[in-house]
């Protein structure tokens, strides 16, 4: 029975793993469902369409005027794509792109034109009526000079569409309106007037009337109710029409353009490449290392794999999740975590087969042993990406996201699907302790003995990255070399003479961009159905302006004429870079009340989070010396680093928690028994980091200019987090409790 039972695990585990990456590779039907093709991809990783607005009317707008606008245009792109970017291009342009979107046309006409927005009065004063069967009987300044327009678009804070379930005419459509307070007050007396013969008051948009709503009574809260909506969106349609003709400028479509991937077409095959080989190089490293237990892992990860990225495409259909590079930085910690949560459990089986236990009860006992750790590393990452995914936007999101799906996955096969394979591998037979190894005795480092060294030089380190961002920001740079994400910079248009392939833009036309800037952050888009290519980089000087287009007619023959260049705003706003900051804050703070909450001591807490801060610092520091562009890229990695470090140092904070509670290390000082924690987690901390450092590198070593600028500092950080939690986060937790006790 057993037996049977264990070929059957065997079995189901294998189908299930093919038949999932059929799924993933060909999808099901004839509309791919579950595919990986069929995923939304973000501006960086696939393009999308770019659509250009100018503002119009007589002179220059101001600088406040284009913010609001800008404000209100990103939260209604925002519907289509949580990675859509809005930007200023020029004094009096303003660009949005929005991912994952194929036909500029059908955008444009779901986003509609913006356009000056008027609530209008049926009668004038002396009962005159303002318009008839939907039009309008007098021009609108005829209407603005005799007092006619109740309210604009500046005046309505909000409007969204909605429904509610009436007793006798059931469910209801409508929109619901938010005034400002001066648009309370117009619209309190104008509907007050308008109330006693059950008037009317058209909602003209863009020289059409869109609704022509009676009032039903006086509307004195600013919280009006538009009925009478056929469905749901109808509804949605209004309430984008008002959202979109609140804007205080007027605009007209410039431009519109299908472009490609901001980090070259290159991103995403050199990236499913290092993702294969690095998944192929850490199977091999598990098998070597662990034996059966590698297999079994092996198994389950890559029925990790499969599994995550199904639900990557039910997430990107359901709910519109659209995968980025940050998204992608998700993906591959939540893949060292699910190594960890393996590599927990076998160094424990290890141990007990070392204690003269069987193979059937070391299995059992290392699973029981190593569960309390890889539950509160892995619950603690979680609380920060459900943090993340509610305070973040853009790209914050999308990490939280990919994170969150991929650390709920890796539990599940690594404590459940792991153990039903290795019990199943037991029941067939391969009983030999030598198939699941033994625990050595190695020798035993002295770690506390050398927390002052580690301190010390943790402290240089910091302070030597703070004195040159000083260095950087008195010499007229900026402390780090922020990106155009973060500063805006420079876009130039260049129409080459052919159709040149986005190959070889890639590998003829970038190096000679990023020769001229000295920076690798170079953004390619290339114009579908055209030869036009948009380059953007940071801020350019008049000097390599005219370098760039020197370059452009020696190199490739475009004619001077052919080739432009704009200033452009910052991608990342003040509001996101604000929401970013929040965010992480916030999730650091449930992070050290989970773990003060589970330890029942807030020093582990404390510990963590220093940790924690520690690498941030470190890895900041790194940025400040080798001058990789901070980005988009930077706010991954930062996620990414806060995430890993604080899983790895949990591991150790578990272990020395069990010691303490056991009576058997009563004579021990505290001091051995950190240490003694530290070394019994040492081999753990090295493989893991080893394993999700090798994902990283072979990123690193295949990928294009721009995702090198991301792995970079990534694989930095790894290191960084692998000393912190063995060198630091032991001492710290140590040194807090010593001088805690000294104090009481």
């Amino acid at each position: 029975m057993k037996k049977r039972n264990a070929v059957l695990t065997l079995v189901v585990v294998i189908v299930l793993t093919i038949a999932l990456g059929f799924m993933v590779v060909y999808g099901v039907g004839q509309d791919k469902v579950g595919a990986a093709s069929e995923i939304k991809l973000g501006l960086d990783l696939a393009g999308g369409v770019s659509i250009t607005y100018q503002a119009v009317g007589e002179g220059k707008p101001s600088n406040s005027d284009m913010d609001d606008t800008m404000y209100k245009l990103q939260k209604r792109v925002e519907g289509y794509s949580t990675e859509a970017q809005v930007y200023k291009e020029g004094d009096d342009r303003i660009n949005i792109e929005i991912p994952g979107v194929e036909d500029a046309n059908a955008v444009l006409t779901e986003l509609g034109k913006p356009g000056q927005l008027y609530f209008i009065a049926q009668y004038d004063n002396d009962g005159n009526p303002n318009y008839n069967g939907g039009m309008l009987t007098k021009s609108i300044e005829e209407l603005q000079a005799d007092g006619s327009i109740v309210l604009e678009g500046t005046d309505v804070q909000a409007a969204t569409g909605g429904a509610y379930q009436d007793e006798l005419k059931g469910v209801q459509y409508i929109v619901e309106l938010t005034l400002t307070p001066e648009g309370t007050r117009k619209f309190a007396d104008a509907t007050t007037k308008a109330v006693k013969n059950h008037d009317s008051i058209m909602i003209y948009y863009d020289g059409a009337a869109v609704s022509i709503p009676t009032v039903q009574s006086a509307i004195t809260n600013g919280q009006a109710q538009i009925t009478g909506m056929e469905d749901a969106d109808k509804a949605e349609q209004l309430a984008s029409t008002i959202r979109i003709g609140g804007l205080k400028l007027a605009l007209e479509e410039l431009r519109s353009n299908v472009v490609g991937a901001q980090l070259g077409s290159e991103a995403i095959s050199t990236s499913i490449k290092a993702g294969i080989i690095g998944f192929a190089i850490v199977v091999v490293f598990m098998l070597v290392i662990f034996l059966i237990p590698g297999v079994c892992a092996s198994l389950a990860l890559a029925l990790y794999v499969v599994i995550v990225m199904v639900l990557l495409n039910f997430f990107s259909d359901a709910f519109g999740l659209t995968l980025t590079l940050p998204g992608i930085a998700g993906i591959i910690l939540s893949i060292g975590m699910a190594v960890d949560a393996n590599v927990i459990t076998f160094a424990r089986i290890r141990e007990e087969i070392a204690a003269g236990k069987t193979v059937n009860t070391a299995i059992k006992s290392g699973y029981e042993k190593a569960f309390s750790a890889i539950l509160d590393g892995n619950l603690t990452t979680l609380i920060a990406a459900v943090v993340l995914g509610i305070l973040g936007t853009g790209s914050i999101k999308g990490f939280a996201i990919t994170l969150g799906i991929g650390i709920v996955v890796s539990m599940f096969t690594a404590l459940v699907v792991t153990k039903k394979l290795l019990m199943a591998f037991y029941d067939l037979g391969v009983k030999d302790e030598k198939f699941y190894g033994k625990a050595k005795q190695g020798k035993n480092i002295d770690f506390l003995g050398k927390r002052k060294a580690f301190i010390i030089l943790s402290v240089a380190v910091i302070v030597a990255g703070f004195v040159v961002m000083g260095i950087n920001a008195g010499a007229g740079r900026h402390a780090l070399n922020l990106s155009l994400e973060f500063l805006g910079g420079t876009s130039t248009n260049v129409t080459f003479n052919e159709d040149m392939a986005v190959a070889d833009i890639d590998a003829n036309v970038v190096p000679i961009v990023e020769g001229i800037t000295g920076d690798g952050n170079v953004q390619v888009q290339k114009v579908a159905g055209s030869n036009e290519v948009i380059f953007k980089t940071r801020t350019l000087s008049a000097e390599e302006r005219t370098a760039f287009s020197d370059k452009m007619v020696e190199n490739f023959g475009v004619e001077p004429e052919k080739i432009t260049a704009e200033t452009i705003s910052s991608t990342i706003s003040s509001e996101m870079s604000r929401s970013a900051v929040v965010a992480v804050i916030v999730a650091t703070f449930c992070m050290l009340l989970y773990i003060w909450f589970r330890f029942s001591d807030v020093k582990f807490g404390f510990g963590s989070v220093t940790a924690l801060l520690h690498d941030v610092l470190v890895v900041l520091a790194f940025y400040a010396f080798s001058r990789v562009s901070v980005g988009n890229t930077f706010i991954a990695c930062m996620l990414t680093i806060v995430g890993y470090s604080i899983n790895a140092t949990i591991v150790i904070y578990d272990r020395i928690r069990e010691v303490l509670r056991d009576n058997q290390y009563n004579t021990m000082s505290l001091e051995d028994k950190v240490n003694m924690c530290v070394n019994q987690t040492l081999t753990r901390s090295i493989f893991t980091s080893l394993t999700t450092f090798i994902m990283v590198a072979v990123l690193y070593v295949l990928g294009v200019s721009s995702i090198r600028e991301f792995a970079l500092p990534l694989m930095v950080g790894i290191v960084c987090g692998t000393y912190s939690s063995i060198c630091l986060a032991s001492a710290l937790w140590y040194i807090f409790r010593t001088k805690m006790a000294k104090s009481k």
